[in-house]
């Protein structure tokens, strides 16, 4: 059974930076692409950010490319989202998905991934 555990959200003022992490278990986690997703108060779950299996591919959402910055660590199974210059409307539970199927090309739509975490809240003041 797939596990993601989110790690490292928090409260943070506009212009600060976080780093929330994503430790993964019961799959092979060199072979699977990840992506981190969003979602605000009132609002759809929304993409933030994807890498590939390979971490050769890394499609951003417009509103966070220049600002976030997703990586993977193969050796510890873990997805990390280095998030800088972060504004009020960053605001927002960010949740870690593995894709559904290993290998193959890069999804940013949410039927694309088949496992999710719990969530970690990030909250960026003004």
């Amino acid at each position: 059974q797939v596990q993601l555990v989110e790690s490292g959200g928090g409260l943070v003022q506009a212009g600060g930076s976080l780093r929330p992490s994503c430790a993964a278990s019961g799959l092979t986690f060199g072979s699977y692409a990840m992506g981190w997703f969003r979602q605000a108060p009132e609002k759809e779950r929304e993409f933030v950010a994807a890498i590939s299996w390979s971490g050769g591919s890394k499609p951003y959402a417009d509103s966070v490319k220049g600002r976030f910055t997703i990586s993977r660590d193969n050796a510890k199974n873990t997805v990390l989202l280095q998030m800088n210059s972060l504004k009020p409307e960053d605001t927002a539970v960010y949740y870690c998905a593995a894709a559904k199927a290993a290998w193959g090309t890069t999804g940013t739509s949410q039927a694309y991934f088949g496992s999710w975490g719990q969530g970690t809240q990030v909250t960026v003041s003004s």
